[in-house]
């Protein structure tokens, strides 16, 4: 028997039994959506996460405090100070801006307008460049501005318009608590990144927060001491000699040994190879999870093309007393079983890629088609087909032709 024919007899088996066909190819479309729609929220929530910390800027470098307290009545140690960020920007090499920024939940009024706990960030005048946001109005402050802590703001795009609407903010006063402040500039829309919406913050020269809005006794104790240095690098100077600048300085300057600093250093590409390995780890579980339903469909098909074997006993007597070897009929029952999985894989490739899309619609997360799981889950279809195909073919293939002409 050649293989076409071969191909036609299991086509008109499985149609002989549309339904029960269907049934059995059931487990194995569920398996292959199931690992397609998977694949692609956890995909999406990757960008999605890797996109934000982009967002936040462009060649970063996060230097972060590590505190230490001493004993009772004794002073926080260690960690940064406002100082570094000074130090960082004037002696290492390949460094674009410096910013740090210290905030604080404040009361906003303009006339009849009041707006509470809005959240005023001190930060220094690096901070467009560093955050990568535009100046859609005015201007940004300047050092000068920064080293008096004059009394300037700029507002995000949205409490600008709540403050004044239509109006032109550039030069009005706006009270900030009991505070006096020059509205001097507008940021362009930047929206939420990372959690963070930039249109509803505020922002002043971080000498004028260390004077006028720290938030508690405790922040007053800690003095110009900063939680997070942000460092932007030229995209043409080496981050790994940046970085490695920036460690040799700080710890000259707080007088510890690069085996026990009193900071962290991290970079973007650091946040995002961490968030990649809890992703691709979540991922893998999500795949496996979803492998399972295919592994349920695969028995599936075996269950069936066993009970087929067995209502087929007289045709396999009778093909094999016209000639039809073992291995014919061995082929001939592993063709069905590969053709159930193949055509389930396929409607379940078409369900996986119209489940991700609809997920993503209704849910409001974002899912991305990767076209490896396309590829996984219909291979995994197809090899499933053959393993748990191969049992009732085998079974069939070892039937004694007398026997199964008797068979009623």
């Amino acid at each position: 028997m050649n293989y076409r024919e071969t191909v036609k007899v299991a086509w008109k088996s499985l149609l002989s039994n549309k339904l029960r066909s269907l049934l059995t190819m059931l487990g194995v479309i569920i398996g292959v959506a199931a690992v397609i729609v998977m694949i692609s929220i956890s995909a999406g929530t990757e960008a999605t996460i890797s996109e934000a910390i982009h967002g936040l800027g462009s060649n970063l470098v996060f230097v972060s405090s590590a505190l230490t307290r001493g004993g009772p009545g004794q002073p926080v140690q260690g960690g940064l100070v406002y100082d570094d960020m000074t130090a960082i920007r004037e002696r290492v090499s390949g460094v674009a801006g410096v910013a740090v920024d210290q905030q604080a939940n404040v009361t906003v009024k303009y006339g009849n307008v009041t707006l509470e706990n809005v959240v005023i960030v001190g930060t220094t005048p690096d901070y467009p460049t560093v955050r990568d946001v535009q100046v859609g109005a005015g201007r940004f402050f300047n050092e000068q501005e920064q080293q008096r802590a004059q009394k300037v703001v700029v507002l995000g795009k949205t409490v600008a318009e709540q403050l004044f609407g239509e109006s032109d903010p550039i030069g009005q006063n706006i009270n900030v608590n009991n505070t006096k402040l020059t509205v001097i500039g507008v940021l362009a829309a930047k929206g939420l990144v990372s959690g963070t919406d930039f249109d509803q913050l505020i922002y002043t020269p971080i000498s004028l927060v260390f004077q006028k809005f720290t938030p508690s006794q405790f922040a007053r104790i800690m003095g110009d001491r900063v939680r997070q240095i942000i460092v932007s690098v030229d995209p043409n100077a080496n981050m790994d000699e940046v970085v490695q600048q920036i460690t040799i300085l700080l710890a000259n300057r707080h007088k510890v040994s690069l085996d026990a600093p009193d900071f962290t250093i991290r970079t973007q590409a650091d946040i995002i190879q961490a968030q990649e390995s809890t992703t691709s780890s979540f991922r893998t579980l999500l795949g496996w999870v979803a492998g399972v339903s295919l592994i349920v469909g695969g028995i599936g098909i075996m269950n069936i093309m066993l009970v087929s074997v067995t209502e087929r006993t007289r045709e396999i007597g009778l093909r094999q007393a016209v000639g039809a070897t073992p291995g014919d009929i061995q082929i001939q029952f592993l063709t069905e079983a590969l053709m159930l999985s193949l055509l389930g894989g396929l409607v379940g490739v078409l369900a996986g890629i119209g489940g991700s899309w609809l997920f993503g619609s209704l849910s409001g997360m974002r899912t991305v088609i990767v076209p490896y799981s396309i590829v996984l889950s219909f291979s995994s279809a197809a090899l499933i087909g053959i393993f748990f195909g191969y049992m009732p073919a085998q079974k069939a293939a070892q039937l004694d032709p007398i026997v199964a002409l008797r068979y009623e």
